[in-house]
């Protein structure tokens, strides 16, 4: 990939205007890296820069007997070059047939699958054809989806089914054109077994219907990785006006009580960077196999139940889902390259909202654990790796390769770095007005440095010498001047640690009204091979083998397995069976394979675990565990 910030910040605006296009067709992009290449998305087989999807009409049936979708997909058409074909994304997918909009069938090909993209579906057009109806049912994998029978639930009664879209996954549930800077406006209409409730991205049922029809309505623009479904026996509760929360009715009054502070997140966002512009913001707490934290999904974040700890401890993952509303939802990457403009930005605003929930020392110690996580991805991936930079080069490979610390923890440190030198103020400015200036747009780096100089930077040219943007987002590992938050509240915590270490019973250390982040951070700091002697102490001091925060939960467990503490095995493995977070299962399954006996434990565990993982975690540990 060209270092361009290796030139002038005038030389690269001149270099961007001439060269910026976000949306490519895949099947014939040149393989070459030249500057045109910069910002194509290679992972989208589609042609949007010549015919481009805007609203989709999707008419589809849930059968969970069959565990199929099946129904059709009315997509209008705009036509921007001459072109005989437009092309869509598809992977899994059985296209029966498709409908021009002058009534005739189309004729159309399904390109060869490619283990990561899938297949193009090609269809032939006119110009005339300002629309077409792509009839179709998905595969025995979807990727996206998750197929729950009734004894994977919290309920126990009723199967359940939910997607998970980013990053290129929409295309295993729906033809589209599936690349983060294609947006497009949806109606759909969902039918569901009667007795189940159906929701998705979109103005949202608070009840379930009679005949299990669901209408649904997104009149904003979206990519097609924010397309979410979820259809199970689900209840809602109302938290504010235009807030509230949706779960199984098992774990209903739990998730309403962590989250009743949702109108608060709301409103300190706002005040930071302006309107919500989605209408409503509900949470769906999901069963126990979602495999990430949480989805940005408009209207309707999906969140993983380990959140509940009872304390709304872990309430900040919330406050990031709800900042991508802003960073991502409204403003979004253009390629997956760009990776760090939605997740970076995101951990930037969580934490701002959070500090303005609960104070400057709080928040520090996620600015702490952040650098920490950093330095891990960093040293795993490789201090000098390009995969270290914040613009990525991911053509030719999965884009979720890209889904590591390095977008999130420096992309959000380099905004704070930003912040340091140029002042709070001048920082709140430029970011409200960047949100405003590219709501509902997409965009990819280089014109975001163009927008920072225009807007900010060029101001104060020392500015620009501090902050040394080309270290930052073409460069590798950590830049010098990475900022570090004051950590008044883990030096108290660490003095505890080393006082432990030294030989003081774990009863007697100060550990009042710790929060779970000093308590990770405690964690985090025991050597490796801690003993057991020392181990059973802090059991029997804490009960972390018991405990029920799961953040907590799994550095314990992690230091378990190094230190060979067997007296946790078997809540480790009931923590596993049932939990499909993949930032807790891929520690726990990596440290156990580095032993002979760990690995044969962790086969055991996983035969009996996989059927409840997503089939992203189900890969994900596949690839671990061979």
């Amino acid at each position: 990939m060209l270092r361009i910030l290796s030139l002038s910040l005038l030389s690269v605006c001149t270099f961007i205007a001439c060269n910026s296009n976000s949306t490519n067709n895949a099947d014939t992009a040149s393989t070459n890296d030249s500057p045109k290449d910069i910002n194509k998305d290679w992972h989208t087989y589609s042609n949007a820069d010549s015919v481009k999807a805007t609203h989709l009409f999707l008419d589809i049936s849930v059968n969970f007997d069959e565990k199929k979708i099946t129904g059709s997909a009315k997509w209008e058409l705009q036509h921007l070059k001459q072109s005989n074909s437009v092309v869509f994304d598809t992977k899994d997918l059985t296209i029966d047939s498709i409908l021009l909009d002058d009534g005739t069938q189309a004729k159309f090909t399904l390109g060869k699958d490619d283990e990561i993209l899938g297949s193009a579906l090609r269809v032939t057009i006119k110009p005339i054809n300002k629309s077409l109806t792509i009839y179709y049912k998905t595969g025995d994998n979807p990727i996206a989806l998750q197929w729950l029978s009734p004894a994977q639930t919290f309920g126990k009664k009723s199967p359940f089914l939910y997607t998970q879209s980013e990053s290129i996954y929409a295309r295993s549930w729906i033809p589209c054109q599936d690349g983060p800077g294609i947006r497009y406006t949806y109606n759909a209409r969902v039918q569901v077994p009667k007795g189940l409730l159906a929701l998705m991205s979109a103005e949202n049922p608070q009840k379930k219907s009679d005949d299990g029809i669901y209408n649904f309505k997104m009149d904003k623009p979206i990519p097609a990785y924010l397309m979410a479904l979820a259809v199970g026996d689900i209840g809602f509760s109302a938290v504010g006006p235009n807030t509230g929360v949706y779960a199984e009715p098992a774990i209903l009054p739990k998730a309403r009580k962590e989250l009743e502070d949702l109108d608060t997140l709301v409103h300190k966002a706002e005040a930071l960077y302006g309107p919500y512009r989605w209408g409503r913001y509900d949470v769906m707490v999901l069963p126990s196999g979602f495999p990430i934290g949480g989805m940005e999904n408009p209207k309707l974040t999906f969140c993983t139940p380990t959140i509940l700890a009872g304390d709304k401890s872990l309430v900040n993952l919330i406050s990031h889902e709800l900042a991508h509303n802003w960073s991502g939802n409204l403003v979004t990457n253009a390629t997956w390259n760009d990776f760090w403009l939605n997740e970076g930005f995101t951990v930037y605003f969580e934490r701002r909202i959070t500090e303005a929930q609960y104070g400057k020392d709080y928040v520090d110690m996620l600015w702490e654990l952040g650098y920490q996580d950093m330095e891990a991805a960093v040293n795993d991936l490789g201090a000098k790796s390009k995969d270290t930079w914040l613009k990525l080069d991911l053509k030719g490979r999965d884009p979720d390769v890209g889904l590591t610390d390095v977008a999130y923890e420096k992309g959000a440190a380099f905004l704070y770095l930003i912040e340091n030198i140029v002042g709070r103020e001048n920082m709140d400015k430029f970011l409200r007005g960047y949100f405003d200036s590219h709501a509902f747009k997409t965009i990819n780096t280089e014109d975001f440095i163009v927008y920072l100089y225009d807007n900010l930077l060029k101001q104060n040219s020392d500015w620009q010498a501090k902050i040394n943007i080309d270290d930052w987002v073409y460069g590798p590992g950590i830049p010098a001047n990475c900022p570090r938050a004051g950590n008044a509240r883990f030096k108290a915590t660490e003095a505890q640690s080393a006082a432990f270490l030294n030989g003081k019973p774990a009863s007697q250390l100060n550990t009042k009204d710790w929060s779970t982040f000093e308590w990770m951070h405690f964690l985090r700091s025991m050597p490796k091979d801690l003993s057991s002697d020392k181990m059973k102490d802090l059991d029997n001091a804490f009960h972390f083998t018991h405990t029920k925060n799961s953040e907590i939960a799994d550095l314990w467990f992690l230091q378990s397995i190094r230190s060979k503490y067997e007296p946790a095995y078997p809540a480790m493995k009931d923590f596993l069976l049932v939990t499909g977070r993949q930032k807790f299962l891929e520690p726990l399954y990596k440290a156990m394979k580095e032993t002979p006996d760990g690995l044969q434990m962790a086969k055991e565990i996983y035969q009996k675990s996989r059927p409840n993982y997503h089939p992203l975690a189900q890969k994900t540990i596949d690839e671990i565990l061979k």
